[in-house]
């Protein structure tokens, strides 16, 4: 059950998250646990202050953009509904209706669409190593026309996916296990599965496992990474993952089956990526223009990947998990199911029936991660505000 208003900001008053004031969120493993305790109970907040009709608005003026270099739907619409609740106007950059398409540079690009604009959210998670680099030139410049003066303020940046993390995800996801549990604490020793899972198509980024095993063990549960041989995630973020579980006194293991990862697990995360050496050999493909080398590479990672249609999540492999059918079977959608949007995918049809209700809840939750993100952020002292907003209890939405 979820905790009521005044019990979030006592918990709030608890943690030490003034760091996150005046900056951006661009990964989970920037951030201290507190700074992570602090935006799910603002999250909570927020949607407590929305359900009771409560308008949580920071905001009279201002813009929030996005540019988003990849298709979205989910996170898109979840940052769009996360500005406006705050009292921004969203503003989305199309590249190729901008200058950017002639040769704008980075540098002029960021300091142009900051004059108005308080929060910038980006998603850039094509190409390893380019998504994290753009959002680092964005931010130093931003950084460099506040100091010369040429900005009143400081945008803060949001990253809505690079090609290492994808922050406002894992971050829902926490939400959603969190109300699902009955609290943070409640998740300590739950086993979760985080697999790959087949797929007809070839590229998706490694973001979204990265993120989870990236965040999961720092507040002791215990993953169970699966995926087939050479379909490996970035070195970095595994041996990150073994230092946060051992921090934590949870576990953190690999296997090579799905029967494995889902044996005895409390929750199952299973979602197709690419494997790591192939991105990176995409991503210089492209920087050569080498096209007829992409398209044979398509081709090579396609065809591995039917080597294992077998990694598909069934009736039969939820049975093994701790509590069979009912066990939470999560996905950040929109998942390839098989019989409905593809002839073989990550899902079968009725598993993935069975688990629908949840995992529409499971999105619910991004819009409320990405707004606490800016009310951080951009709030000096939330629990007063928070109060206020409360106190003000202006209504969201007027009926007579």
């Amino acid at each position: 059950m979820a905790k009521d208003f005044s019990a979030l900001l006592d918990e709030l008053k608890g943690y030490d998250f003034s760091g996150m004031y005046n900056a951006d969120f661009l990964h989970t493993w920037d951030k201290t646990t507190d700074e992570l305790r602090a935006l799910y109970a603002v999250a909570a907040a927020l949607r407590n202050l929305r359900e009771r009709n409560i308008s949580p608005r920071i905001f009279d003026s201002g813009l929030a953009v996005s540019l988003f270099r990849d298709n979205s739907t989910r996170t898109r619409f979840s940052f769009s509904k996360a500005s406006n609740l705050l009292g921004l106007q969203l503003q989305d950059l199309d590249e190729g209706k901008s200058q950017i398409a002639h040769g704008e540079t980075v540098r002029e690009t960021a300091t142009m669409i900051s004059f108005m604009a308080d929060v910038i959210g980006i998603r850039d998670d094509m190409y390893i190593g380019k998504g994290d680099a753009y959002m680092a030139e964005v931010a130093e410049s931003v950084d460099e026309a506040y100091r010369d003066g040429v900005l009143d303020h400081r945008p803060t940046l949001i990253s809505l996916q690079s090609d290492s993390d994808h922050p406002t995800q894992s971050s829902a996801d926490m939400l959603y296990l969190i109300e699902e549990f009955g609290g943070l604490e409640n998740l300590r020793g739950k086993k979760v599965a985080v697999t790959w899972a087949y797929s007809p198509s070839y590229g998706k980024p490694l973001s979204c496992p990265q993120s989870l095993i990236s965040l999961l063990p720092r507040f002791g549960m215990d993953v169970t990474l699966a995926h087939p041989e050479g379909y490996d995630l970035m070195s970095d973020r595994v041996e990150a993952a073994k230092t946060y579980a051992a921090e934590s006194g949870c576990t953190f293991k690999q296997v090579n089956t799905m029967a494995e990862a889902f044996e005895g697990a409390d929750i199952v995360i299973p979602k197709s990526w690419a494997p790591y050496a192939a991105m990176e050999k995409r991503t210089n493909l492209y920087a050569e223009g080498d096209d007829a080398g992409i398209k044979a590479l398509e081709k090579e990672l396609l065809a591995q990947n039917a080597t294992h249609m077998d990694w598909c999540s069934t009736t039969d492999l939820m049975a093994k998990t701790a509590n069979g059918q009912d066990t939470i079977y999560m996905h950040p959608l929109p998942a390839d199911i098989s019989g409905v949007s593809c002839e073989h995918g990550e899902v079968m049809a009725d598993v993935f029936d069975m688990h629908r209700v949840g995992m529409y809840k499971e999105a619910s939750y991004k819009p409320y991660a990405i707004a606490a993100m800016i009310f951080l952020q951009k709030v000096k002292d939330p629990v007063a505000t928070l109060a206020a907003l409360e106190a003000a209890g202006k209504p969201r939405w007027n009926q007579a």
